[in-house]
């Protein structure tokens, strides 16, 4: 049976849930996120599977980490994985659309999967889902609310304090 546990963190996005297996981390949760799951399955609370995880979380927040550099226990369909993995190569400060990430998948018709997909990723912020955008360069769901999501896009291309106009 693995050992899953967890801790509850600060950022400036609201507290952050990291859940880790077998001491790798898992889970990313956001307070009131969508899809997030009860909290017994969180494991015990234990912070110390998450030393480097909050290192780089906070270099992050301080504007000074833009890639993460995390051993992950993701848990999902190979095409869900797959996804995940496209998510992990969107460069700091850019977007996609579902569309472009279909395409780099090899399968230009599935950006709907694509989106379903990205709904489900587990690591919000360290799989920065928060950059993928619709096709007309609008932003649709995310997990964790638009108003996340634009404050971390506004912060990503150094115009944070300008979150609430930029789109």
């Amino acid at each position: 049976m693995p050992t899953v546990q967890h801790t509850v963190v600060d950022s400036p996005y609201d507290a952050l849930t990291l859940v880790a297996v077998d001491g790798v981390l898992s889970r990313v949760h956001m307070t009131d996120q969508r899809h997030r799951p009860p909290e017994e399955s969180f494991g015990t609370p234990d912070p110390r599977p998450f030393t480097e995880t909050v290192r780089q979380l906070d270099a992050y927040f301080a504007g000074e980490l833009t890639d993460f550099d995390l051993e992950l226990h993701l848990i999902g369909t190979p095409f869900q994985l797959r996804v995940w993995e496209q998510l992990r190569l969107i460069p700091y400060g850019e977007t996609r659309t579902y569309g472009e990430l279909a395409e780099a998948l090899g399968n230009p018709g599935a950006s709907r999967a694509v989106g379903l997909a990205n709904g489900k990723n587990p690591v919000s912020i360290i799989v920065p889902c928060h950059r993928v955008i619709g096709s007309g360069g609008s932003l649709t769901g995310y997990g964790g609310g638009l108003t996340r999501k634009k404050r971390l896009l506004a912060f990503e291309s150094g115009e944070s304090g300008r979150e609430e106009t930029l789109f």
